[in-house]
């Protein structure tokens, strides 16, 4: 019985923790200038773009647990929308600028 109690004391203390933890917001890579750009440095703007990606479905996968948390707190829940939806905001931004930058890169660099 008193292990049926801890279990979901410690349920309930994590559960509680998950609500109030902050979830961190990946920082935006800059696209690099694809007009001046040298090969290595698109290639490490991929990469950057890449790790912002994964980077960013870990926030939202964070924010979707705190979510789940906060059934009852509709402001709460509301911030958390919108923080939500300002990652996928800028992931497509992200993505938007390497793009631009790849368009500038093969124009200045010709075959």
């Amino acid at each position: 019985m008193t292990f049926l109690r801890t279990s979901t004391f410690i349920a309930l203390l994590a559960g509680a923790t998950l609500a109030n933890a902050a979830c961190d917001a990946p920082e935006m890579p800059s696209a690099p200038d694809g007009s001046t750009a040298t090969m290595d440095e698109m290639i490490a703007g991929q990469q950057a773009v890449k790790a912002f990606q994964a980077d960013s479905l870990e926030y939202r996968g964070c924010l979707d647990e705190v979510m789940l948390s906060l059934e009852h707190d509709l402001e709460r829940y509301q911030t958390q929308t919108e923080a939500y939806n300002a990652s996928v905001s800028a992931e497509e931004s992200v993505a938007g600028a390497f793009n631009s930058a790849i368009g500038a890169y093969k124009a200045a660099n010709p075959k």
